[in-house]
């Protein structure tokens, strides 16, 4: 049960960092943005891949609080 509760939010938050991707990348152009007054880095596929990964981990934490408040508390406090 456990590894099905991983993979429901570890998917679920995959597609979510897809369509943010797409939506934030649709209306910006990576190589315009700045950091601090200085230029990111010239790949514009490493900016693609960086903020896919920071969308899918936010999405993956906000997928797994929600899995840990929707759980009762005899689950919670159930011994292993």
């Amino acid at each position: 049960m456990q590894a099905r509760r991983v993979m429901a939010v570890g998917w679920s938050s995959f597609l979510a960092a897809c369509v943010l991707e797409f939506l934030v990348f649709a209306c910006v152009d990576p190589g315009e943005l700045q950091w601090f007054g200085q230029a990111l880095p010239p790949s514009r596929q490493l900016v693609y891949a960086l903020s896919f990964f920071v969308f899918w981990t936010v999405t993956a934490l906000s997928g797994a609080l929600a899995l840990l408040l929707t759980r009762s508390s005899a689950e919670i406090n159930q011994a292993p």
